[in-house]
């Protein structure tokens, strides 16, 4: 269960590389690893970003993804990772001229998140994710 659960957010960080990317937002499969919350979050933000004309190009890293709780009793099985979240290659862009957005020099690139993830019938999906304002 704990290794489901973190190749799960595995997936769900590489699809979110894909929907910010693609100012469409078509060729992420982002439903495929995330619901409630998360999804509905992640979806709105990358959309914000792209009305004002930026995508993210790079590349996302996880470290020390930690479970730090499951529960396969309740009536959705469940699990809390805590990982690292690397985001200092992954660049904020202008889209049409791919030319690096600025961005605040003291922004945290490297943070502690912790994520809750459901194990639905089609397989685990990430339903929150909470960046904790901690660098790591």
């Amino acid at each position: 269960m704990r290794k489901a659960a973190i190749a799960a957010y595995a997936a769900y960080w590489q699809e979110m590389e894909k929907l910010y990317a693609d100012r469409t937002g078509k060729s992420a499969h982002l439903d495929r690893y995330a619901a409630s919350a998360a999804l509905k979050n992640a979806e709105a933000d990358a959309k914000r970003a792209h009305d004002r004309g930026r995508i993210y190009t790079g590349s996302v890293a996880l470290t020390d993804q930690t479970v730090t709780k499951v529960d396969a009793a309740g009536k959705i099985p469940n699990a809390t990772v805590s990982s690292c979240l690397d985001i200092s290659n992954w660049q904020t862009v202008d889209a049409e001229t791919k030319k690096p957005v600025p961005l605040p020099e003291n922004r945290l690139t490297r943070f502690l998140i912790v994520s809750t993830i459901e194990k639905y019938p089609k397989g685990w999906r990430v339903i929150s994710d909470e960046p904790q304002g901690k660098s790591c």
